[in-house]
C-alpha cells in the first residue's frame, strides 16, 4: 500500500548536495536522486542490516524476475519509518511486518517504509519485500550496471548481472548503502531446468521445484557488500581443486565454464594456486575461507563478486592480450579481481566517495603479483606501464554523500596504485611498509573504512604524519612538481631545489642524482633548498620517476 508523498521531505532531499570537496565538485549538479542513494539519513542510520534471504525465480525469456526478499535487521535508533531501496522500474507487490501489510511511500529509487510500531533501539526485526519487474540491462557491463541477457555458442542462455556503482537494488531491495553489510546473505534462484544457477558462497542444496524449474540455494557466511552479491545462469560444466595454505589448511576451489572452454580453463586456472600462494605472503590467508574461492566464466569481461569471481578474459594474458609486459605471462582478470576478495569484499568503504581503497589497492596488488613471481624490477617494469592511463583530470577522492561512480578517468585504479608505490619508496623501509598494509588489512577485514580511517592507520603505524602527502595525491588532481636548478662545480653537482605543491607542509622525501646510486633529499613546499652530490656529472643526473609519482622540472633561478 502507498502512503501519499510528503512535501517537506521531497523539497529536503531536493536541496541536499555533496560538494565540499577542496571545492572540486562546486561545479558538478547532485539532485535528490543522487542523495537518496548516496546519503545516510535517519531512515538509514536508524538500522543494521543482518542478513537477507533472497527468493527469485527468472523467467528469461521475457528477462523478467519475481519473488521476494526478507530483510532482517537490527535497530540501532528508535524509529518506525526505515528507508530501502528498488530502481523505479521495478514494481513492488507488497511489503509485509510478520504477515501485516506495511505502508510506504516511493520517491524515485528510495522506499520508505513505514513500520507499525516505534521499533526500540536494540530490537530485532523483519520485513518481506514480494516484487516484480524487468530488472535494467547492461549496455556495457561491467562498467554500466545490469542485467546481461546472452547465449553461448550452442545457443543456451547464458546470464549474468554486475551492478557495482549503479547498485544492487536494480535487481532486489536492499538498504543499498555501502556502510551496511549484512553478517551472511541467503540466495534462492529457480531457473529452468538443464541451466546451473552459480552465486555466491557454498552451494548448500539444488531441489525440483516444479515439473519446469529447479531451485539452487547458495548461502554467503561472512560479510558481503551489496554489489558483491551476483547470479550466473547457463550451461556449466564444473571441476574443481585444492589450494593448500602455509598452515596446511585446505581451500576449496571451484571452477565454472562453458564445456567447449573446459581445458583451456583447467590450463588457465592453474594460475589461481600461485597467485594465492602470493597474496597470502602479503595479506595472510585467502579471506573467505569457509565459502570457497570460484570463478565462473561470464559473457562480460569480469567482476570481483565474492567468492565467485565473474571471469570474462576468454583465457587470454594480460587483459584480452595486452596491458602487460609481452615477456610475462599471467591473466589480468584472475589477478585483478582475487586482489579484490581483500580490498574491496573483505575490505570495504563506507561511501563511493572513498573507493579507492578497493581499486587502488586491489591495482597496486597486481604489481605485488609480479614481484612474487618475478622480481622487484619486474614490479616497476609493470607500474610503469600503468603511468600512461593516469589522467589527473580530478581528484582521487569523490565527493561524499551521493552516489557519485562516474569519474572521467581511472585515476582511483592507477593513480592510487601509484600513490601506494610512492608511500613505499617515501618510507624507504619495506619492513615498515608491508607492516603497514597488513596491519591495516587485518584490522579492518570484515568491515567498512574510510580514506580517513587508513590515513590515521598510516600515521599511527609509522609515526610520521602523511596528512600532507595523502591529501595532495588524494584531494587534488595534480601531482607534486619538483623544481630544481643545477650548477656543475667541478666533478660534483649543486642541486638546489623545491616542491611545487597545493598543501601548504608537504615534504615527502625524494630521491635524485645518478640511478643505482640516488640521494636522499627532503623538499618542502615553499622553502628552496640545496644539496651538492660529490662525483656526479650534470648528464647523468635525474629524479626518480620510476619510485614516485612527481613531475621533475629543470628551471634556470629558484
Amino acid at each position: 500500500m502507498k502512503k501519499p508523498l510528503l512535501p517537506v521531505l521531497y523539497l529536503l532531499l531536493c536541496s541536499c548536495t555533496g560538494f565540499s570537496q577542496r571545492d572540486f565538485y562546486k561545479s558538478y549538479s547532485f539532485d535528490h536522486t543522487d542523495t537518496l542513494r548516496g546519503m545516510l539519513r535517519p531512515e538509514r542510520t536508524c538500522y543494521d542490516v543482518t542478513f537477507y534471504d533472497l527468493n527469485i525465480g527468472i523467467d528469461i525469456s521475457k528477462k523478467f524476475i519475481k519473488g521476494y526478499v526478507d530483510i532482517y535487521f537490527d535497530a540501532v535508533s528508535s524509529s518506525n519509518v526505515i528507508q530501502i531501496d528498488l530502481f523505479k522500474n521495478m514494481e513492488i507487490l507488497e511489503i509485509t511486518f510478520y504477515d501485516q501489510p506495511l505502508t510506504y511511500n516511493r520517491i524515485e529509487n528510495a522506499v520508505f517504509v513505514y513500520l507499525p510500531m516505534m521499533l526500540p533501539r536494540g530490537s530485532s526485526a523483519t520485513i518481506r519485500v514480494s516484487y516484480q519487474g524487468f530488472p535494467q540491462i547492461a549496455r556495457n557491463a561491467p562498467w554500466d550496471g545490469g542485467f546481461v541477457w546472452s547465449q553461448d555458442p550452442k545457443g543456451n542462455p547464458w546470464v549474468g548481472v554486475a551492478c557495482e556503482g549503479t547498485g544492487a537494488s536494480l535487481w532486489w531491495p536492499c538498504k543499498d548503502h555501502l556502510s551496511d553489510e549484512p553478517d551472511s546473505v541467503a540466495i534462492h534462484v529457480a531457473v529452468p531446468n538443464g541451466l546451473s544457477c552459480i552465486s555466491n558462497g557454498n552451494l548448500r542444496k539444488t531441489s525440483p521445484l516444479d515439473e519446469n524449474h529447479t531451485l539452487f540455494y547458495w548461502f554467503v557466511s561472512y560479510p558481503i557488500n551489496n554489489y558483491g552479491i551476483s547470479l550466473n545462469i547457463g550451461s556449466y560444466s564444473h571441476f574443481s581443486d585444492t589450494y593448500i595454505a602455509g598452515d596446511g589448511d585446505s581451500l576449496a576451489l571451484d571452477y565454472y565454464v562453458l564445456p567447449d572452454n573446459l581445458e583451456k580453463a583447467k590450463k588457465q586456472f592453474e594460475q589461481v594456486k600461485p597467485m594465492l600462494a602470493c597474496y597470502e605472503k602479503y595479506f595472510g590467508k585467502y579471506p573467505f575461507w569457509n565459502d570457497g574461492y570460484a570463478l565462473v566464466e561470464t559473457p562480460y569481461l569480469g567482476m570481483e563478486h565474492q567468492s565467485c569471481i565473474a571471469y570474462g578474459n576468454n583465457y587470454k594474458r594480460g587483459y584480452l592480450g595486452g596491458m602487460i609486459p609481452r615477456d610475462m605471462d599471467w591473466d589480468y582478470i584472475i589477478v585483478h579481481e582475487s586482489g579484490h576478495e581483500y580490498f574491496g569484499n573483505a575490505v570495504s568503504v563506507a561511501d563511493h566517495c572513498d573507493m579507492w581503497i578497493h581499486e587502488s589497492f586491489a591495482t597496486y596488488m597486481e604489481a605485488l603479483y609480479v614481484e612474487c613471481m618475478y622480481t622487484h624490477d619486474d614490479a616497476v617494469r609493470y607500474l610503469e606501464g600503468q603511468r600512461p592511463f593516469i589522467r589527473n583530470f580530478e581528484p582521487i577522492i569523490g565527493p561524499p554523500g551521493v552516489n557519485f561512480f562516474s569519474w572521467r578517468s581511472s585515476d582511483h585504479y592507477f593513480k592510487g596504485s601509484w600513490v601506494l608505490h610512492t608511500l613505499r619508496n617515501a618510507l624507504d623501509d619495506d619492513e615498515v611498509f608491508f607492516g603497514m598494509l597488513r596491519g591495516f588489512y587485518d584490522k579492518y577485514k570484515y568491515t567498512t573504512c574510510s580514506t580517513e580511517d587508513f590515513i590515521a592507520f598510516v600515521n599511527e603505524y609509522t609515526g610520521k604524519n602523511c596528512d600532507a602527502f595523502f591529501e595532495q595525491y588524494l584531494w587534488y588532481p595534480g601531482i607534486p612538481k619538483l623544481v630544481y636548478t643545477l650548477d656543475q662545480k667541478g666533478k660534483d653537482l649543486k642541486v638546489t631545489f623545491r616542491w611545487e605543491v597545493n598543501v601548504p607542509g608537504f615534504d615527502m622525501p625524494v630521491k635524485i642524482g645518478k640511478q643505482g646510486a640516488y640521494t636522499t633529499i627532503s623538499p618542502v613546499s615553499g622553502t628552496t633548498r640545496k644539496v651538492l652530490i660529490p662525483n656526479l656529472k650534470k648528464s647523468d643526473f635525474r629524479v626518480a620517476t620510476e619510485m614516485f609519482y612527481i613531475k621533475g622540472k629543470e628551471v634556470k633561478n629558484l
